[in-house]
């Protein structure tokens, strides 16, 4: 696969089935999110939800990337995912299909993502709800802990938006 220069090269299939571009989004801020229905994070989908409802009108992209790699806290199927979501905390952005995040089998997008922001452990993401914003500019990405709350990241938003 060749190397992705910016986020906007690349594209990943929603929990519908439908490809999606990233160059859809292409001068908007993105939050990138490894989620999982779980996890002790997984409360954060009601903050993630919050900022999608801020922040959407001035451009903000929210998006969920389901992941099974750690501890097997996300077995649904996508379907089972979206459901949960959508139930427990009224969820109503953007969600992929079920990724990997690390190995040789992580989705491009965390490939990039990793490669363009180490954290603590290097590349590697080390547990579900870790969180990457990316600046309008497809290049410039800020990289969050699990622990970071959503609610935490909310004045990089504003910086990126204002």
């Amino acid at each position: 696969m060749a190397t992705a220069n910016s986020i906007y090269d690349l594209e990943f299939t929603n929990n519908l089935g439908d490809k999606v571009s990233l160059s859809d989004y292409a001068g908007k801020p993105i939050l990138v999110v490894n989620t999982a229905s779980k996890c002790g994070f997984t409360p954060q989908y009601e903050g993630l939800q919050k900022l999608h409802e801020e922040f959407r009108e001035q451009g903000l992209i929210v998006l969920g990337f389901p992941c099974d790699q750690f501890a097997h806290q996300e077995p649904g199927n996508d379907q089972e995912i979206d459901e949960f979501c959508k139930v427990n905390f009224g969820v109503d952005f953007p969600m992929s299909q079920k990724v990997n995040v690390n190995g040789k089998e992580a989705h491009p997008v965390f490939q990039f993502l990793k490669s363009h922001s180490k954290g603590l452990l290097g590349g590697a993401i080390k547990w579900n709800f870790t969180k990457f914003l990316i600046a309008p500019d497809g290049q410039t990405i800020k990289r969050f802990a699990p622990s970071t709350t959503p609610d935490e990241i909310r004045s990089d938003i504003k910086s990126l938006i204002s």
